[in-house]
């Protein structure tokens, strides 16, 4: 298999992944401003901060309000990480490796690229659809992915593509929970009030999780939803059953024993992964939440660099 083709396809499924998170929190917290009362750039700033574009933010705009935030990350193509432009660069990478794909693939992410195009601001779509804009770019992302499911060989394409979904997906749960965190910060009086389980709520609904949360637990509190979305082996958009996961991708795609390794991607995500094992909530809680989240983040970015000077070498 080309490096070129794995690197594309890797890429495709990062990006496809990044677009549909944003929608989600961005719909979650458009519906949550309605709740609020008061200076609502407390809510909108967070999703700026989390994401990591912040600096860039800046540079583009005076205040984070709400219509800015939401032009920055679902329609602003200057920034590389807005919904428009990870399906612009999705659809790039699938189109160079148009012959490894499935003609329904392509058509799929064309579509979406296509439709988003007819749509390049707030303005062109008003804000009492903004909902249903993002709910429809969550759909599409949706079939994108049954398509490749259902029409493409399970092999090492289909490998690298899952690899990149699961590298992406494990990040931004760490994103969404650190979205509570910068909210609270200079709240601390919110917490343990409806407006907190208001929010603890909004970030379950986030992750897609907040109906699983509810089959596993009887009571919404902070600890149950932090171990739930990092701990959990069975939920998919839960840290550990992706670490999980793309551990025994790596794995297959090099050969490499079950209970070994042979490159340093496969050596960081087995060591991360052993460590998710051994784990539990308190030892989260003991270490502080929002520094265990950091740290995550920086494993993550470690595998996806081991990942990269692996097999995607310039």
């Amino acid at each position: 298999m080309l490096s070129r083709v794995a690197q594309s396809v890797f890429w495709m499924n990062r990006y496809v992944e990044r677009a549909e998170n944003y929608s989600r929190f961005l719909e979650v917290n458009q519906a949550m401003t309605l709740d609020l009362q008061g200076d609502l750039a407390a809510q909108w700033t967070p999703l700026v901060d989390t994401t990591g574009d912040s600096s860039l933010f800046q540079q583009l705009y005076d205040t984070a309000e709400q219509a800015s935030v939401i032009e920055f990350l679902t329609f602003n193509r200057q920034n590389p990480n807005s919904i428009i432009s990870c399906i612009n660069q999705a659809r790039e990478n699938a189109r160079q490796i148009r012959d490894n794909i499935s003609l329904e693939m392509w058509q799929s992410i064309n579509h979406l690229y296509l439709w988003l195009k007819d749509k390049p601001d707030l303005t062109s779509i008003g804000i009492n659809a903004y909902a249903d804009f993002l709910s429809e770019i969550r759909r599409q992302c949706a079939s994108f992915y049954g398509l490749q499911d259902a029409t493409i060989m399970h092999d090492e394409v289909w490998y690298f593509s899952l690899a990149g979904r699961l590298l992406e997906r494990a990040d931004k749960t760490t994103r969404i929970l650190d979205i509570k965190y910068y909210i609270l910060l200079p709240n601390v009086d919110y917490i343990g009030s409806p407006l907190d389980l208001l929010q603890w709520i909004a970030l379950l609904k986030s992750a897609g999780a907040h109906e699983m949360y509810n089959r596993q637990y009887r009571e919404i509190t902070p600890y149950g939803i932090a171990e739930f979305l990092i701990l959990n082996t069975s939920f998919p958009r839960a840290i550990h059953y992706c670490v999980k996961y793309l551990d025994s991708l790596l794995k297959k795609i090099s050969g490499a024993p079950a209970d070994g390794w042979s490159n340093e991607a496969e050596k960081k995500t087995g060591r991360y992964y052993g460590e998710l094992n051994f784990c539990s909530i308190e030892d989260i809680l003991r270490h502080g939440l929002h520094e265990y989240i950091d740290l995550q983040q920086i494993r993550l970015n470690e595998i996806g660099q081991a990942i990269h000077e692996c097999y995607f070498p310039e």
